[in-house]
């Protein structure tokens, strides 16, 4: 689940099957109580039907863990982060960070860094176009130094500046399970 729709798909889902759960987070459901294999085939059969996924197998849900952890302190906070990532992401996940970036490049193809730079280009350019805060804005809302920095990651990922971006409202932002 990457986005709040994929939690209210999933609540929906689990009501239908008349499952009962304590919570239900972006990438994960914890249920009152334990389930059948035919049960568990159920929810993965309905969770399909609405193009989500049920995820087995523990390094795949730590991944969506961290996927999870950056879409939400990208998309949805608007708090700053008062300490490094890594040690944010070590403490969240319980993990040692080394250890979650190299498991994170194998599996994703890509290091942790990119990924969030990736979803922050997208979330720039979804301000860009929302046209209510001006780049110096943007740049401290999304943690950067200052407006050239967020202006050269900006154009090293999209090829444009955030001016002639703001120009093109045609070029559609990606879908966050795209990114």
């Amino acid at each position: 689940m990457v986005c709040i729709r994929c939690k209210i798909v999933v609540k929906d889902e689990l009501d239908k099957l008349g499952l009962k759960y304590r919570t239900v987070e972006l990438g994960e459901a914890e249920l009152v109580e334990n389930i059948t294999p035919e049960m568990r085939e159920k929810i993965r059969e309905a969770l399909l039907k609405s193009g989500l996924e049920l995820m087995d197998d523990k390094k795949s849900v730590l991944i969506q863990k961290i996927k999870n952890v950056i879409i939400e302190l990208v998309h949805y906070s608007e708090e700053p982060l008062t300490i490094n990532f890594s040690v944010y992401l070590s403490e969240k996940l319980n993990h040692d960070y080394t250890y979650l970036a190299n498991l994170f490049s194998e599996v994703q193809g890509t290091t942790i860094e990119q990924f969030i730079i990736a979803h922050k280009i997208e979330r720039v350019k979804e301000l860009l176009v929302y046209n209510e805060l001006n780049l110096t804005e943007i740049a401290y809302l999304m943690h950067y130094s200052g407006v050239a920095h967020l202006s050269t990651q900006f154009k090293k990922v999209t090829g444009l500046t955030p001016t002639h971006f703001k120009k093109l409202k045609e070029l559609r932002r990606n879908m966050l399970d795209e990114v």
